[in-house]
């Protein structure tokens, strides 16, 4: 609880003191496949948008929705991405501060301050501050964590479509029974994460 309020009084401060602030989260860095997803929305107060929270605890519908309003209401949002090789070059970790980057200097607005999600700060141009659960706590993160749970949620139905037997619009990539069995099954995608230790013993067995 103090740990929240603690959050609470630094963002307050924050507010007071920057005009442009970015709110930046990722979508997919346990997942055995595909892209780690960013995104960096900064909300228009002029254009408030409600029922703003963590994108796991929305339904798919109501993420839906919402990624439109964003999208037609923030004053700017940007959404980007370090690929499965960059991932397996870099490590999962260094790989999404990289996305992170890439979101927020991908903004046709930039942002005086920028508040991501997590306990790690990405290197950027400007100040910025670490949230653990900010998805939960800042509206600018849960708008980011909603475009990048749907735009990373569309790319493994399109995955889906091409790979069928994968599985991969159900569970999204993640290392699933269904999911391991179908590596086993049917091999490993070029898509695929071989950094990552499910994917690394198939190639080897």
């Amino acid at each position: 609880m103090k740990q929240v309020i603690d959050y609470f009084s630094k963002i307050i401060s924050i507010r007071e003191q920057y005009a442009l602030i970015a709110g930046v989260d990722e979508v997919g860095r346990g997942p055995l496949i595909g892209d780690v997803v960013t995104a960096a929305v900064i909300i228009n107060p002029n254009k408030p948008i409600e029922g703003l929270m963590d994108s796991k605890k929305l339904t798919e519908k109501k993420r839906e929705f919402l990624y439109d309003k964003i999208i037609e209401n923030a004053l700017a949002y940007s959404i980007a991405r370090s690929t499965s090789q960059e991932i397996d070059e870099l490590n999962i970790l260094n790989a999404t501060m990289l996305a992170m980057s890439r979101a927020v200097s991908g903004l046709s607005t930039q942002p005086n301050f920028v508040l991501i999600d997590g306990n790690r700060v990405p290197k950027l141009d400007c100040p910025a501050f670490a949230v653990v659960k900010g998805d939960n706590l800042v509206a600018e993160i849960s708008a980011a964590s909603i475009l990048a749970k749907v735009t990373r949620d569309r790319e493994m139905k399109s995955l889906d479509v091409l790979y069928p037997e994968y599985g991969f619009a159900k569970h999204k990539g993640y290392p699933t029974k269904q999911h391991l069995e179908a590596i086993a099954k049917h091999g490993v995608l070029s898509e695929h994460r071989k950094s990552f230790a499910p994917v690394a013993n198939q190639l080897l067995s």
